[in-house]
């Protein structure tokens, strides 16, 4: 493995202050919290009603007063996040920008409003930290294993996790906004209608049942503004003391169906914000409990948003889960980490050279080093266009820790680190991250061809100075002379180098 691990970020002090955001397909939310004597302390949260879900249209375009309304939500929490530095904030999205044909558009607008980056996440690493944040919240017992359910607004995630570690990890297309949406427009609520939607949805849970409950788990939680919402309905019910259980959600979905329609709906408990969708939570929360043969589900006060926070916490330093993937693929993929540490040093070294020029950061930094380890991953597939499908691989697969914009900045970089450099290979890296996404691929480009041979040498004084968009790779020319095949290389580089948009000129010393 290697010895060069990326930078890690100037560790928290006391007072610091770091923030965590959710963008929700239901709701916003924000967690602040301070580092006092090595803990987390929340000091503020803000939940402002959304319904992202509700502007979504069949394809994936976003009603422009719904974009608005999020725009605007997005406006006031940068407000309140002004003064916190950038690597102590983390904000992510989920299903509804996820589902968008062309998310630059909503996210662009989107960070400029909040003032900082934001990253979609997939389904399953939406569940990862959702099992994150109640592990930390609600610290289980030694050996325990725990179910965790989370439905919200678009998706629901299933996890089942020991201990701070989630074992399996499951995200399904239904969610409180979207099933209501779907399955009782117009408002209508009837016992036909719920009957035939509950199947329909049970359906979407029946494909991993049988190996979750084969796995079992000792306690089971439901997280998020639904299990919360129908706890309080279960507890003003008298029912439960906030538990939810299979007959007071029986009890529940008569009562909801009493109602007739959706605006008539009168369950106490339940707040007017929550009114409009509770029938599509109620109807997941049910099919849940029906297909997972679930009796008890106990409420949880974390969510999401507090397990983006831990996140952060152990984001570019030792515990950094990114780091732990990157091992896991190379593992997985048989990548010769000999050859991975060889071009990782001097893609590192190189980048020392050129970062001040360049403006490039402690991310591109960690971003080039893991792409380096990574470059290989496609020969497990096939030598011919080895480097096309270890971008696959990438950009397509669930690695933990990684937001979607991280999985296809690592992709681009793996696809343009030999010969020609198509033009499609950075189409969906966003704007701010393009030309340090350019200038990443054209430093690893080097590396790799520099240890083409595999070996450990490097040429004597290699220096790389950067102006702009130009480099002028300064090499020693008794030791070029000695390695024709590499001179060779190096002399055509400069052509495919154009393909990153960026002019390569050979100094031979």
């Amino acid at each position: 493995m290697s010895s060069l691990p990326p930078r890690a970020s100037a560790p928290l002090r006391d007072g610091d202050l770091v923030a965590a955001l959710d963008l929700g397909s239901n709701s916003f939310h924000i967690v602040v919290a301070q580092r006092v004597l090595g803990q987390l302390r929340v000091v503020d949260r803000l939940r402002e009603t959304v319904r992202m879900a509700e502007g979504l249209n069949a394809l994936g375009g976003m009603a422009p007063e719904v974009r608005e309304r999020a725009l605007a939500c997005l406006s006031r929490f940068g407000q309140r996040i002004a003064d916190i530095p950038p690597r102590q904030v983390r904000a992510v999205a989920t299903h509804t920008v996820r589902q968008l044909r062309a998310p630059e558009t909503f996210l662009a607008p989107a960070e400029a409003a909040l003032g900082h980056a934001i990253d979609v996440i997939s389904g399953r690493e939406e569940a990862r930290l959702v099992y994150l944040g109640v592990a930390h919240e609600q610290p289980p017992e030694p050996g325990q294993q725990r179910l965790v359910i989370d439905i919200g607004g678009g998706s629901t995630e299933c996890i089942i996790g020991r201990g701070f570690s989630p074992l399996e990890r499951e995200s399904i297309q239904v969610g409180c906004v979207a099933s209501t949406r779907r399955f009782f427009d117009g408002g209508k609520l009837g016992r036909k209608r719920w009957n035939a939607a509950l199947t329909e949805v049970a359906a979407q849970f029946q494909q991993f049942a049988a190996p979750y409950r084969s796995l079992g788990w000792d306690e089971a939680i439901g997280t998020s503004g639904t299990h919360k919402a129908i706890g309080a309905i279960c507890a003003a019910m008298k029912l439960t003391k906030g538990a939810i259980t299979r007959d007071a959600l029986a009890q529940v979905r008569e009562r909801l169906l009493q109602a007739g329609r959706i605006e008539a709906i009168d369950l106490p408990g339940l707040s007017d914000d929550r009114r409009p969708v509770i029938a599509g939570g109620v109807l997941v929360l049910e099919a849940v409990f029906a297909t997972l043969g679930l009796e008890r589900l106990q409420v949880s006060k974390a969510a999401l948003r507090e397990g983006v926070l831990y996140d952060l916490l152990g984001r570019g330093g030792a515990d950094d889960p990114r780091e732990a993937s990157v091992a896991a693929l190379m593992q997985r993929y048989g990548v010769d980490t000999d050859q991975a540490a060889r071009v990782e040093a001097t893609a590192l070294r190189l980048f020392e050279q050129v970062a001040g020029d360049w403006a490039l950061t402690g991310d591109d930094r960690a971003m080039l080093s893991r792409a380096a380890r990574l470059h290989e991953l496609g020969l497990a597939i096939a030598h011919s266009g080895y480097h096309t499908h270890g971008a696959y691989l990438l950009q397509h697969s669930d690695i933990a820790g990684f937001s979607q914009q991280g999985q296809r900045f690592l992709a681009a970089l793996v696809r343009t680190h030999r010969r020609s450099v198509p033009k499609s290979a950075f189409e969906m890296i966003p704007d701010r991250l393009l030309s340090n996404a350019r200038r990443s691929a054209a430093l690893l480009r080097l590396a790799v061809l520099l240890h083409r041979s595999r070996g450990n040498e490097v040429p004597p004084g290699l220096r790389l100075q950067a102006d702009e968009d130009r480099l002028v790779l300064r090499i020693d020319k008794r030791w070029l002379h000695d390695r024709p095949l590499l001179r060779a290389d190096l002399e055509a580089e400069p052509e495919d180098m154009l393909g990153l948009g960026i002019q390569l000129k050979l100094a031979i010393d």
